[in-house]
């Protein structure tokens, strides 16, 4: 018997795909009615955390955050047999996840975070990205049973909390990248250009094929060889600015990047390849 606490949209997805492999899986949510409605699939529903996660070969939790995680699985501890094995799919802070699983290791369980790159559709196709990280032991013990639930098993070594460092980090790509489509957004308004319009841009310019060689770039810190200098880089950025400036239109992100190329153009970088805006932090001065 699996069990999976919470069944949200990926829990839910989960569930799914488990059940299409005939596997027998036990839902547990605090909204009952939401693992109610997946015994339409075959799941078993309770109401109790410690009945669910009760005789379990394995417990999946798929939760909010580190107080969500922390507080269902105190609920349910009672139900936990020596040597129960957790697998924590939450997104949640590397201090909660070191601090999870030696916790729980000092009382016998096998708590392991292996959170994902994976929306509601790729958890019910098994597609997508999972991270682990860790005990290698415990990795090489889960890695099969996880590995048939994604398109991608991603092992990152043997610190206890990569897998955590590195959802994070992603999830900030994804949000960096949406903060750049809005203000292209409004750009395009203040230029009027409809979305329909700015979208169809990406039909012929891909720059998401070249984002390992351009963040290499960045990290291998040439700054003496620029392929765009800083200085026609702000150009081009004040030319930006001043058409969302003359439709009134305000820029989010956008005038913070212009603010860190000034900082770095005053301080005689003007001629630098322009991901000298990164220099703090490939080289270690913050």
């Amino acid at each position: 018997m699996i069990t999976i606490l919470g069944t949200g949209l990926l829990g839910s997805g989960f569930t799914r795909s488990l059940r299409k492999k005939e596997e027998a899986v036990r839902v547990w949510n605090r909204s009952p009615e939401k693992a109610r409605a997946l015994e339409t699939v075959g799941a078993k529903a309770v109401s109790d955390a410690v009945e669910a996660v009760r005789g379990a070969s394995r417990v999946h939790v798929v939760l909010a955050d580190d107080a969500a995680v922390d507080s269902v699985l105190a609920a349910a501890a009672p139900g936990f047999a020596p040597g129960a094995l957790v697998l924590d799919h939450s997104t949640t802070s590397t201090a909660g996840t070191r601090e999870r699983t030696a916790w729980w290791r000092e009382r016998g369980i096998v708590y392991h975070h292996v959170p994902v790159f994976m929306g509601p559709q790729n958890a019910a196709d098994a597609t997508g990205l999972m991270l682990i990280s860790g005990d290698r032991e415990v990795v090489a013990r889960v890695s099969p049973m996880l590995a048939p639930m994604t398109g991608k098993l991603v092992d990152l070594g043997e610190r206890v909390d990569a897998a955590t460092a590195f959802k994070l980090l992603g999830n900030l790509f994804l949000m960096a990248l949406t903060a750049g489509f809005t203000d292209m957004l409004a750009l395009g308004k203040s230029m009027g250009i409809s979305p329909r319009e700015v979208g169809s841009l990406f039909d012929h310019f891909n720059p998401g094929a070249n984002v390992p060689a351009r963040f290499k770039r960045l990290t291998d810190a040439d700054y003496d060889h620029p392929s765009w200098e800083l200085a026609m880089a702000r150009k081009d950025a004040r030319l930006m600015q001043a058409e969302a400036d003359a439709a009134g239109i305000p820029l989010a992100l956008l005038p913070l990047v212009a603010a860190q190329m000034d900082r770095f153009i005053a301080e005689g970088h003007g001629h630098a390849d322009w991901t000298i805006v990164a220099k703090d932090f490939v080289d270690g001065t913050r």
